[in-house]
């Protein structure tokens, strides 16, 4: 069993680098993982499982998640591609966040995916577990009636017509 320390990217010539430590030993190792026949084309979500569940290194990344190598094959893309680091981080930036007004019903079923997954690391992070110590088990809200409330068309309609 190893645990995994640091994990980071070489740009030339590519490869993974993991700082890792034994179960058995108190001393840092470090492995690198050389990436071959990755291009500027290349999916990173794929790359990145090819990687974790390869035989030789998949013992040393078990304690990686696929988000943090996907990320990484991410500033690897952006390399090949001419970008610099501060433009790489504002893709990823772009890519990882949800923007309210965006219409999802415009978005192809890989993105939506995408978007979804997103939304429940979102949602996981956010959410209020019994076992929390700010948990309250039921929580009552008054709203204030201040404005006037605006009634909506199929509101005013009347119940005889059900």
């Amino acid at each position: 069993m190893y645990t995994a320390k640091k994990c980071g990217i070489r740009f030339q010539p590519p490869a993974i680098v993991l700082i890792y430590q034994g179960e058995a030993e108190d001393k840092n190792r470090q492995r690198i993982m050389p990436i071959r026949n990755f291009s500027k084309f290349s999916d990173c979500s794929r790359a990145a499982e090819q990687l974790k569940y390869n035989p030789r290194h998949k013992v040393y990344l078990e304690g990686v998640s696929l988000k943090q190598l996907e990320k990484l094959f991410t500033f690897l893309k952006g390399f090949l591609r001419g970008q610099t680091l501060d433009q790489t981080m504002q893709q990823i930036q772009r890519e990882t966040t949800i923007d309210p007004e965006e219409d999802l019903n415009k978005l192809d079923d890989k993105e939506l995916a995408k978007r979804k997954s997103i939304m429940d690391e979102l949602f996981k992070k956010n959410q209020k577990k019994k076992d929390d110590p700010e948990f309250v088990y039921d929580i009552e809200i008054e709203f204030p009636q201040d404005a006037q409330l605006q009634s909506c068309s199929w509101d005013a309609e009347s119940e005889d017509e059900f």
